[in-house]
């Protein structure tokens, strides 16, 4: 059985809190945290899960030289010890001192999908891969702690494939401890946040509910309501909300952004219909198939969630490379995040 399905098998049945991923999914989050630029980049995840699982032999440890390069001999060293191999105990204990606060303040049940996300990398298409690098490339270059980082997600209508996106985009934020970079969503012609949208959301654990306040309407006049989006916990004085109000808007609308974010392009019409984005310091082209051309269908469940999936691995993805590059220099030690 390929990784690859063992991780979608495990993203359909769910898992309950506190149950065991393995010792294989423990040593890829390892890797992830610890690893080398080359060992998160998700073109090369097939090949790490491959080397993993052949280094975990029998006893779950992991040498230097079965590693075959996926971590530096310095970080290594300083995460096994004087025995020079990386224990099923020392594994966890150092997962565990690589989860940020905001990790631990996302929802519990959206917390485990992200988990099961990271695991299902290798799913990832070399499209989507390629602008995922672009944006990961801007986040690392422009991120400052505490200082807001915004992207707007712009598709036609703003009522699937952005509001999906911004979401998921702000879970990834939280869960690699970036929460400052925040996600906004647009549409070029706005019609409404879609049922469907908020359904296949709500299974993953985002809170959505209608504040009783309406938007203006688009075409074809449906109903606009203003939804609070929660994806994580309340925080102290000094942290940053985990929440949202959304609501179907055009990309330029005064709610959002106006000037130095990321324009994130996720449908081919609205990429052809937006050759630049005014304010805009970088725009990427990242279309996905509408799930909308399931509706009413048998599979128009399942299509949804697979959109929604695709996009959430891809922004875990994302953040997951510019955590690395914005972390302390190759052969760090283990230290928390924020």
């Amino acid at each position: 059985m390929s990784f690859s399905l063992i991780a979608a098998l495990a993203l359909a049945t769910g898992s309950s809190p506190g149950s065991d991923v393995g010792p294989l999914v423990r040593a890829l989050w390892l890797v992830q945290r610890y690893g080398t630029s080359d060992a998160v980049n998700p073109a090369n995840d097939q090949k790490v899960k491959g080397a993993l699982f052949k280094a975990l032999g029998k006893d779950g440890e992991l040498t230097l030289s079965e590693l075959d390069g996926l971590m530096e001999s310095d970080t290594f060293a300083k995460l096994a010890g004087s025995d020079s191999r990386i224990t099923p105990a020392e594994i966890d204990r150092a997962v565990e001192n690589a989860v940020p606060e905001s990790r631990t303040r996302l929802l519990p049940r959206l917390r485990e999908h992200a988990d099961a996300l990271t695991a299902s990398f290798d799913m990832i298409d070399e499209t989507h891969r390629q602008a995922g690098q672009k944006l990961a490339d801007w986040i690392a270059k422009n991120y400052r702690a505490r200082e807001p980082l915004d992207v707007i997600v712009v598709c036609t209508g703003n009522s699937r494939r952005s509001i999906l996106s911004s979401t998921l985009g702000n879970m990834a934020a939280a869960y690699y401890g970036m929460p400052e970079i925040r996600f906004h969503s647009g549409g070029t012609a706005p019609t409404a946040f879609n049922a469907r949208t908020v359904n296949t959301l709500k299974e993953i654990g985002v809170e959505i509910e209608p504040t009783g306040k309406e938007a203006a309407r688009g075409e074809p006049q449906t109903a606009n309501p203003f939804y609070r989006v929660r994806w994580g916990a309340p925080g102290g004085s000094d942290e940053l909300s985990l929440e949202s109000t959304e609501f179907s808007k055009r990309y330029d609308d005064p709610a959002n952004p106006q000037k130095g974010f990321v324009a994130l392009l996720v449908c081919g019409e609205a990429d052809a219909a937006c050759p630049t984005v005014k304010g805009s310091a970088l725009r990427v082209s990242m279309p996905y198939l509408d799930p909308k051309i399931y509706d009413g269908s048998a599979y128009e469940t399942a299509k949804y969630a697979e959109r929604r999936d695709d996009i959430g691995r891809l922004m875990l993805s994302v953040m997951m490379q510019a955590r690395k590059r914005i972390a302390s220099p190759a052969g760090a030690g283990p230290e928390k995040t924020r």
